[in-house]
């Protein structure tokens, strides 16, 4: 298994998931709330959507957009104080389109423990300095985990496309002309 993985990582047009796993951390703020003191679903989107977009533009040494947002599925709510651990890992590249599925965790600044409060799938495209859709680097999971992610986001692509009566696993970005 190790043998496999050294070769694949001298070939640069694979990559492995945990080379742009991304951690981003926030302290939930006054600001960042509703008048009730829990974190408001919006702010937590946006931090989840900036660490998966480190870890898109990571993988593929490119400018990655953001093409689409999974139904976030809140499970718990954080409040003013509380510590936000969000977690980013690549699940699949598709040409120029790469999944990336983010969770976020809340905890106490006093001994509790992380406690997961939402999940969300993100695609973004990977872009040329032209704002041009490029290929990113091909995706090689190792784990048993990465690998049914892997699997899951065709599924997961084709159900998106459908909804959106495009042709079944595509992801359409086009450049706006000036």
């Amino acid at each position: 298994m190790l043998y496999q993985i050294l070769v694949l990582m001298k070939n640069k047009k694979y990559k492995f998931p945990s080379e742009s796993e991304t951690i981003k951390t926030e302290v939930v703020c006054p600001t960042d709330t509703n008048p009730m003191g829990m974190l408001k679903g919006g702010q937590l989107i946006l931090w989840m959507d900036m660490a998966a977009a480190g870890c898109a533009q990571i993988h593929s040494d490119m400018t990655c957009v953001t093409a689409a947002i999974s139904r976030a599925n809140f499970i718990a709510f954080a409040e003013t104080g509380d510590i936000i651990t969000i977690k980013a890992k690549l699940t699949r590249v598709f040409n120029t389109s790469m999944e990336v599925f983010a969770n976020a965790f809340a905890r106490k600044v006093k001994g509790s423990k992380n406690q997961l409060i939402c999940e969300v799938y993100f695609v973004f495209v990977s872009l040329d300095d032209k704002g041009n859709p490029i290929n990113a680097p091909e995706l090689k999971p190792v784990t048993e985990s990465e690998k049914k992610q892997f699997a899951g986001a065709r599924h997961r692509r084709n159900k998106y496309s459908a909804s959106k009566n495009m042709e079944p696993g595509v992801y359409k970005y086009e450049k706006k002309a000036n």
